[in-house]
């Protein structure tokens, strides 16, 4: 038995931003999953430095409207789609005006990381479910790739569990050596919480100003298999991750990665079908 959907969640994709090893792989890897002869769907954050006219970035009015309450806070979920031609493949933008309008990415200029990213983390993962769940497609394989994702797999398995679009869908997270070093806000685990989510889920982040290390940890807690992206990562979090006993894919050579992926997205997903 085969997987023969992949969503990728990712943070950075070419061309919408500039050129780095995790926006590479989240640029190439789809189109080669897609070559496969799998169905793939892509999401990325709508970040204010990418060039809306430029990327002929446009607003899908039908997927855009709902609002997700954060901190008690409502934030309206906006939905942009552009179209790589050559990879005949789409991109969708998870956007909103107070997350996603600054110049930067997850810092400004002078390299300052933003206090709010541990929100933001928040309302990307969850806006990237709810709008899958408006396009009415069942990805087998969820892609999780770089720290702003790390929710992701949180939410697929604890709040939308019973949740036809996601009852089968079985996680792989990506780790990269693009950490962050402003630490989470102590109350991290209060706001990312949802009906489903118990005290146990986040009993290893309560109370803490989460690092790089335990954001990972806490992505692989709710993943069914782990890939090392970068050819260094942390140590912490590559520890914990052989010693989970989940499915773990060493770091693969840009020449033979994707195959490497596909075959491995088949082996979770054979492994959790058995």
């Amino acid at each position: 038995m085969k997987a023969t959907k992949v969503l990728f969640i990712s943070q950075e994709v070419m061309p919408y931003l500039p050129e780095s090893e995790i926006s590479t792989i989240c640029r190439q890897l789809p189109q080669g999953i897609q070559e496969r002869g799998k169905e793939i769907r892509n999401f990325m954050p709508r970040f204010g430095c990418i060039n809306e006219r430029r990327n002929q970035l446009h607003e899908v009015i039908r997927l855009s409207g709902m609002n997700l309450i954060i901190d008690d806070t409502d934030h309206p979920l906006i939905i942009k789609v552009a179209s790589i031609q050559s990879a005949r493949m789409q991109i969708y933008f998870i956007d909103n005006d107070d997350y996603f309008q600054r110049k930067g990415t997850v810092a400004d200029d002078d390299g300052t990381e933003y206090e709010d990213n541990d929100e933001r983390c928040i309302f990307f993962a969850r806006g990237v479910l709810e709008t899958v769940k408006k396009l009415r497609w069942t990805p087998d394989i969820i892609h999780c790739h770089g720290w702003i994702t790390a929710l992701a797999p949180l939410y697929i398995k604890k709040v939308y569990s019973d949740d036809p679009f996601f009852s089968n869908s079985k996680i792989v997270y990506s780790v990269y050596d693009h950490d962050f070093q402003n630490k989470f806000r102590p109350n991290f685990s209060e706001m990312l919480r949802l009906d489903g989510i118990t005290d146990e889920d986040v009993a290893s982040i309560v109370g803490k100003e989460a690092t790089f290390a335990d954001l990972s940890k806490f992505a692989m807690q709710f993943s069914d298999g782990v890939i090392q992206g970068s050819a260094n990562i942390n140590e912490e979090v590559k520890s914990a991750a052989l010693s989970s006993g989940l499915p773990f894919l060493d770091y693969q050579q840009p020449d033979v990665y994707i195959d490497a992926y596909n075959e491995f997205y088949d082996k979770v997903w054979e492994n959790a079908n058995k």
